[in-house]
């Protein structure tokens, strides 16, 4: 069975696919804006446990510094020891926390994978024979 013949004029076809054409790349950035604000919200996750871990660690210091070397130091430690003490494994706590945040971070990939192949495939489907 042959084909049903199109009668509609060269300019018609232009017409067509100028529109076409335009709502493709309509739908692919719709696409790729929506993908973005998914991984930036991934990422931002991740900022903010970075976040939490240097606040941490400051907040570590500045209250377990406090408490910790006074109850070190009556145990018999002299204060600066104790204060070392203290000091290190607060600050250990921290590099911890913020070194898993990085992490997490750098295994986010931000780039827009469906939309890169929607658009890889729309451009071998969309060739015309030579």
């Amino acid at each position: 069975m042959a084909p049903p013949a199109d009668d509609r004029s060269l300019g018609d076809l232009f017409s067509e696919l100028s529109r076409e054409t335009g709502t493709l790349i309509r739908k692919e950035l719709e696409l790729a804006t929506t993908e973005m604000t998914a991984k930036a919200k991934v990422a931002g996750g991740h900022v903010g446990m970075i976040a939490a871990g240097g606040a941490l660690a400051h907040a570590g210091m500045l209250i377990l510094l406090a408490m910790i070397v006074i109850a070190l130091s009556s145990m018999g430690l002299p204060l600066w020891l104790a204060a070392l003490i203290v000091g290190l494994l607060t600050l250990g706590v921290g590099y911890l926390l913020a070194r898993t945040g990085l992490a997490n971070l750098r295994r986010t990939s931000v780039a827009p994978k469906e939309t890169i192949e929607t658009l890889k495939e729309t451009k071998w489907t969309n060739r015309t024979p030579a």
